[in-house]
C-alpha cells in the first residue's frame, strides 16, 4: 500500500482550514482516510470562540480514533458521534445554535480484507479507481442542484439553504447531520487506487474543465497530489480576467489525498 498527500494553505495571511489524516492498523489489515474542508466563516461575530482549525483538528481527531478503534459502528455513526463529542468540548463557551458555527465538508473511507466503506458529506471529493481503470466520483451533489440565486451572497446562503432541508449540509454541532451524508460499500477487490480531496484541489476538474475525474486521478498517479495541486495554482494565476473564478477567492486551500490499496 501506498498513501501520498499534500496540503497547501489558499493565503500566507490565514491559517489552513482544511485536515487530512490516514491510518493503518498494526495488523496492517485495512485502513482509514479522513478529509475535512473547513468552512471560512464571513467577517463578524460566529458564536464561537474558537477558530475552524482548532474545529477541524478536533473533529478529524475524533473521527481517525473511532474509524480505528469502533469497527463495529457505521462511518455515519462514527460522524455523528465524533460532531457530539466536539460539541461537547464547547458547548458551555459558545453559541453552537449559530448558523456559522464551526463546520466543515467530510470525506471518510475505511477499509478491510473485505470492502470499503465510504461517506461524503458535502462539496468534497471521493474517487475510486476499479481494476480496468475506470473511475467512479462518489459526490454529495447538493449544491449543484440548489434553486437559482440561493448561494448570491452569504446571508442568502445561511437564510435558505445552509443545512436547511433542500439546500446542503455541513459537520457543524448537530450529530443528526451524519443522517445526510452519501455513504455506501464496495468490495475491495473492485477497487486498484482511491484519492480524495477538497473542493479547493477538485478546482482542475470542476471549475477549470482541464479533464473528467479520470483525468484527475491520472495526474495523481503521475505526478503526485502536490503535482495537481500546483497544476490548480498555475490555472488560478493564470485567470487574470477571471473567466473562471468569478466570484471565488483567486486561491482556496487545497488538499488531496492519493491512496494505492
Amino acid at each position: 500500500m501506498r498513501i501520498e498527500l499534500a496540503t497547501v494553505a489558499g493565503s500566507t495571511d490565514r491559517p489552513n482550514e482544511d485536515w487530512v489524516a490516514t491510518a493503518l492498523p498494526a495488523s496492517g489489515q485495512g485502513g482509514t482516510l479522513i478529509l475535512l474542508d473547513g468552512v471560512t466563516p464571513p467577517q463578524g461575530d460566529d458564536g464561537c470562540v474558537h477558530s475552524v482549525p482548532w474545529f477541524t483538528a478536533r473533529l478529524g481527531g475524533s473521527l481517525v480514533e473511532l474509524s480505528d478503534s469502533r469497527r463495529d459502528l457505521t462511518l455515519q455513526e462514527i460522524l455523528a458521534e465524533s460532531i457530539r463529542r466536539t460539541a461537547d468540548t464547547h458547548r458551555s463557551s459558545c453559541d453552537l445554535s449559530h448558523m456559522r458555527t464551526p463546520q466543515a465538508t467530510v470525506v471518510m473511507a475505511r477499509w478491510d480484507e473485505h470492502e470499503i466503506e465510504h461517506l461524503v458529506l458535502s462539496d468534497s471529493v471521493l474517487l475510486f479507481e476499479a481494476l480496468d481503470g475506470s473511475v467512479r466520483p462518489l459526490l454529495d451533489d447538493r449544491l449543484n442542484r440548489l434553486p437559482p440565486g440561493s448561494l448570491a451572497s452569504e446571508a442568502i446562503a445561511d437564510a435558505t439553504v445552509r443545512n436547511k432541508e433542500g439546500g446542503f449540509f455541513t459537520a457543524a454541532a448537530d450529530p443528526s447531520v451524519a443522517t445526510r451524508a452519501v455513504t455506501g460499500r464496495t468490495p475491495i477487490g473492485r477497487v486498484r487506487a482511491l484519492a480524495a480531496m477538497t473542493d479547493g484541489a477538485a478546482r482542475w476538474t470542476e471549475m477549470f474543465r482541464e479533464g473528467d475525474w479520470a483525468d484527475c486521478l491520472g495526474v495523481l498517479r503521475k505526478e503526485g497530489t502536490q503535482g495537481l495541486i500546483d497544476r490548480v495554482r498555475a490555472l488560478e494565476d493564470a485567470d487574470t480576467e477571471r473567466a473562471h473564478l468569478r466570484r471565488s477567492k483567486t486561491h482556496d486551500d487545497a488538499t488531496a489525498v492519493y491512496a494505492v490499496l
